[in-house]
C-alpha cells in the first residue's frame, strides 16, 4: 500500500469539496434547517450501513451528547442502535425494512432524516427515505459522487466528489462535524 498516495487522495477529495460551492451551500442550508427543526422540538434521525452506520451514530452522539462545548442535549438518534429491534425486524420482515419501520415509528412531519450511503443504492436506506417522505420529513442524503438512486429521492443531496468508499466516508464525517458545529452555534452561540 502506498500510504502517501492514500493521504494525497484524501486531500484531493477535500480540496474538491472546498471548491464545490454547491456542497458548501448545501451543508450550511441543511444545518440551518436542522437547527430550526431542533429549536421547534423536532428530531434528527440518521441511518447507514457499516461505516456509514458508524458515521450516523457518531453524528447523533455529537448532537445528543455534545460537540464543541457543554450545552443541553439535542434530539438526534441513529436508527440502528437498538440491536433487538434491528435483528427482530430483519428476521421477521427483511433487512431492507429495518430503517423504514423505525422511521414510521419515530418520524414526524417536519423532522429530518439523514440517510448515509456511499453508493446511494442501499435498499434499506432507500426504503427509509421513502418512509420519511411519506411522513413528510425533510430528507438529506450523504452519498458518493453519483448519488445513486438517492439523488432523486432526497430534498438535499451532499454527494462527495469521489467513487472510493474510504475517501467518501472520511469526507462524510468531516461534513458531519461541520453540520454539528453549525447547529451548536445556531442554537447556543459560541459557547453556551
Amino acid at each position: 500500500m502506498d500510504i502517501e498516495a492514500a493521504i494525497q487522495d484524501a486531500i484531493e477529495v477535500k480540496k474538491a469539496i472546498l471548491d464545490n460551492h454547491h456542497i458548501i451551500y448545501t451543508i450550511e442550508e441543511v444545518a440551518l434547517q436542522a437547527s430550526e427543526i431542533l429549536k421547534n422540538k423536532g428530531r434528527i434521525l440518521l441511518c447507514g450501513n457499516g461505516g456509514s452506520a458508524a458515521d450516523a451514530q457518531h453524528i447523533a452522539a455529537e448532537l445528543s451528547g455534545r460537540f464543541a462545548f457543554d450545552r443541553p442535549p439535542l434530539d438526534a438518534e441513529a436508527l440502528h442502535v437498538n440491536s433487538s429491534f434491528v435483528t427482530a425486524v430483519a428476521n421477521d420482515y427483511s433487512f431492507d425494512e429495518v430503517y423504514a419501520r423505525m422511521v414510521k415509528a419515530k418520524g414526524r412531519t417536519g423532522d429530518m432524516l439523514v440517510a448515509i450511503s456511499t453508493s446511494g443504492n442501499s435498499q434499506n436506506i432507500i426504503n427509509a427515505v421513502q418512509a420519511a417522505r411519506s411522513c413528510e420529513m425533510i430528507v438529506v442524503g450523504f452519498t458518493g459522487e453519483t448519488g445513486g438512486v438517492l439523488k432523486d429521492l432526497c430534498d438535499y443531496l451532499i454527494n462527495v466528489p469521489s467513487n472510493k468508499t474510504p475517501r467518501i466516508q472520511e469526507a462524510h464525517i468531516l461534513l458531519g462535524h461541520i453540520f454539528c458545529e453549525i447547529i451548536e452555534k445556531e442554537l447556543f452561540g459560541e459557547g453556551f
